[in-house]
C-alpha cells in the first residue's frame, strides 16, 4: 500500500510538471504574403528540432509533412497554385501540444481563419512497474475517452473503458498485471495509442 501511495504521489508530481510545461508552451504566428494569390509564407516561433509541421486538407488527409530540423524561428513559403479551393490546416505536433491553423483557398486568395485556431494536448502515459498513469489536459472540459485493451494470443481484449466529461485535468492510475497492452485515448478529435510490455 505504501508503494502505490508513493506512486500515485510521483503521478501527481508528473502532473504538476506537465501543466507547468504547457504554461510556458509558445504560440505560433502566421504571416500571409499578400501581393501574391495562392502563395504564403508560415512563420512559427520557438519550435524545437523534431517538431512536426503538417498540411492537411478537410478530410484530415496528410498533403505535406516536415520534421522541423532547427531550435528557434521557422520561416518557409509555400506554393498552393496546383491544390483545388477549400478548407485547409497548417499542424505543428509538438511535445505535448497539437496546434492547428485553418486556412481556406479560393480562387484569388488565401484566407487565414485566426479566430477558428485551436491547440489540442496530447496524453501523457508512463509505465512504472505495474501502473500506469494518465495525464492530460483538456482546458475546455473536452470528453476523454480512454480505452485499455490486452493482448491475448495476437488479439486485443478490451479491459477497460471509460469516458470523462467536465474535467480540465485527468489524471488516471491502472494496476497492470504482467501481459502486454494497447492503450487508446480519444479526445478533439483525434486518437493516441501506446503499447505497453509489462
Amino acid at each position: 500500500m505504501k508503494n502505490i501511495l508513493n506512486n500515485t504521489k510521483k503521478g501527481f508530481l508528473i502532473v504538476t510538471l506537465f501543466t507547468s510545461l504547457l504554461s510556458f508552451a509558445n504560440e505560433a504566428s502566421f504571416t500571409s504574403i499578400k501581393d501574391d494569390a495562392k502563395k504564403t509564407a508560415l512563420t512559427l516561433t520557438d519550435v524545437k528540432a523534431g517538431n512536426k509541421l503538417s498540411i492537411k486538407d478537410a478530410n484530415g488527409i496528410v498533403l505535406y509533412s516536415e520534421q522541423i530540423e532547427k531550435a528557434g524561428i521557422y520561416t518557409k513559403g509555400f506554393d498552393f497554385t496546383s491544390l483545388p479551393d477549400g478548407d485547409y490546416v497548417f499542424e505543428l505536433d509538438k511535445d505535448i501540444e497539437i496546434k492547428t491553423i485553418p486556412f481556406t483557398i479560393s480562387f484569388k486568395s488565401i484566407v487565414v481563419n485566426k479566430e477558428k485556431e485551436t491547440t489540442s494536448y496530447k496524453p501523457y502515459i508512463v509505465q512504472k512497474n505495474n501502473l500506469l498513469y494518465i495525464t492530460k489536459l483538456s482546458p475546455n472540459s473536452e470528453a476523454v475517452k480512454i480505452s485499455v485493451y490486452s493482448n491475448a494470443n495476437n488479439e486485443y481484449e478490451l479491459l477497460h473503458a471509460e469516458s470523462i466529461t467536465d474535467v480540465q485535468a485527468i489524471e488516471r492510475v491502472y494496476k497492470l498485471e504482467k501481459g502486454s497492452y494497447k492503450i487508446v485515448i480519444s479526445s478533439d478529435n483525434k486518437e493516441y495509442t501506446k503499447f505497453i510490455n509489462n
